[in-house]
């Protein structure tokens, strides 16, 4: 994968609510995108040559999250100014994280308002509505990675190793949405003999980020043209509550791999 400009410049808009909109549609793919790299509501575009590329990106987040284990984080990204008020939105990146409370995206990647573009959700699930926000960020703002981040301990993942084990799902068929979105990728995995539960949960996990990672990049076709066309990156990852450290693992550009400790 590399930062440089691969073949045209795919353009992908949202349907137009308004023939003001539909015009500047249509100035905006005549012309170009426009120069800045951060756009308002109502200028779309899905590239932008100041945006950061996926590899430049991912170097920051894991910049971020070594700040964070040093306890050096700066605090004063998160002080509240009310000119964030007037200024668009240039997100660097795109994260599809878990609701987990312990897992505050912003804090343990030591950045701030504006910096990152967070959908969070039970078990990161890609659900529709979810597709839809992460189009919305790429699109709009020229965000060029997209991150899905797991993490140990979930407790999405393992009300589904239980609901595959014991046959017994959730009542609440909400709670189901959930699991029901998991279940299909893990149950091989779940009722494989002599593995040890902490590591068929952690396993478990990865598959997950995989298959949710993998949904974003074939599951929809906006973002799937902008990863063929080398716009967009879409990567896995896993936050460790035990140590606080974030490893990447999926469609990781080798410049910025890592491999991520075996589970004991």
């Amino acid at each position: 994968m590399s930062g440089r400009a691969q073949g045209p410049i795919p353009h992908f808009y949202f349907p137009a609510v308004s023939s003001q909109n539909r015009a500047q549609k249509r100035h905006t793919e005549r012309a170009g995108p426009r120069p800045n790299a951060c756009y308002t509501a109502d200028v779309p575009a899905t590239w932008s040559p100041e945006s950061l590329s996926p590899e430049a990106s991912l170097l920051r987040l894991q910049t971020g999250n070594r700040r964070f284990l040093e306890k050096g984080a700066a605090i004063s990204s998160r002080v509240f100014r009310p000119e964030l008020a007037e200024q668009p939105q240039c997100p660097f990146a795109i994260i599809l994280g878990c609701s987990d409370s312990r897992t505050p995206v912003e804090i343990l990647f030591d950045e701030g308002f504006g910096d990152l573009f967070v959908v969070r959700i039970a078990g990161n699930v890609v659900a529709p509505s979810v597709v839809g926000s992460i189009e919305f960020a790429a699109s709009q703002f020229g965000t060029r990675l997209v991150v899905v981040m797991g993490h140990t301990r979930c407790g999405a993942i393992s009300a589904t190793v239980k609901a595959l084990q014991s046959g017994n799902g959730p009542e609440s068929r909400n709670l189901r949405a959930i699991t029901d979105r998991i279940s299909p990728h893990i149950a091989e995995l779940a009722h494989t003999p002599g593995l040890e539960m902490q590591a068929l949960l952690r396993e478990s996990m990865r598959v997950n980020v995989r298959a949710s990672a993998d949904h974003l990049r074939h599951g929809s076709r906006l973002l799937e043209e902008l990863v063929l066309a080398g716009r967009v990156a879409v990567v896995g990852a896993e936050y460790e509550l035990e140590t606080g450290k974030v490893h990447f693992f999926d469609g990781v550009p080798l410049s910025n791999s890592e491999r991520p400790p075996h589970p004991k």
